[in-house]
């Protein structure tokens, strides 16, 4: 039987999983249970995982993958991971994990080059190149993908070189992930933060600022749904 706050941990982590395909960083961790230090964090966590409902994906920094929820089956056998692909976009209760990009259909994208994770960079371009990306990956409606070019966005466990799969979409609810057009010429990869009568994109490292426009200056062109990233 879990404590209170180690299935307020779980439930956490595997809602962020669904909501963006990416595990909460420690900090975000502490601040949604309202612990004072992330030593709490480390304590919760590896008593989930001595009890088989998370586990840390190895060689990846603030990986996690939840395995089962209390009141659900475990979600299937662990996979070796190629390379890895964090799946998005699930809803329900259903439980948050990773895929082998081996382990079935694949699905190939238009890869508009790079975007930008630090300062934005030029808008979106006619795609040159294509990508496969397991089917598992993608819900509804119209995706595409993306290179990540800095690090602006590495607190979020999102890296230079990752490449982002983006479901198209101009709107987003508040705190989504989105690649975000900035004055019709500049396109950015930014948590969306509404203020009022105004949009901020926040990136996900310290060493950069937030930037806040007006609504007219900002439109959302796909939200993020998940990750592809290669070992060298």
């Amino acid at each position: 039987m879990l404590t209170k706050k180690q299935h307020e941990l779980l439930h956490f982590i595997n809602q962020r999983l669904q909501a963006t395909g990416i595990s909460p960083s420690f900090d975000e961790m502490k601040e949604a249970l309202g612990l004072k230090s992330k030593s709490g964090i480390h304590r919760l966590i590896t008593a989930l995982e001595e009890r088989g409902f998370i586990h840390r994906l190895p060689h990846r920094a603030r990986a996690l993958e939840v395995l089962k929820l209390p009141d659900s089956a475990i979600a299937g056998n662990r996979r070796e991971f190629r390379p890895s692909v964090v799946r998005g976009g699930l809803s329900g209760s259903t439980v948050a994990r990773a895929v082998d990009q081996d382990s079935g259909d694949v699905v190939s994208l238009p890869l508009y080059g790079r975007i930008a994770a630090g300062a934005p960079i030029e808008a979106l371009s006619d795609p040159s190149n294509a990508t496969d990306v397991p089917a598992s990956m993608l819900g509804n409606g119209e995706h595409f993908a993306l290179e990540v070019d800095g690090d602006s966005m590495v607190d979020a466990g999102i890296l230079h070189g990752d490449v982002a799969v983006i479901e198209r979409t101009e709107s987003a609810e508040n705190g989504t992930i989105v690649v975000a057009l900035v004055d019709a010429q500049e396109a950015t990869l930014k948590r969306l933060r509404r203020r009022g009568n105004s949009v901020a994109l926040e990136p996900a490292n310290k060493r950069y600022e937030t930037r806040i426009f007006p609504p007219d200056r900002v439109k959302i062109q796909g939200r993020l749904v998940g990750l592809m990233r290669k070992y060298s």
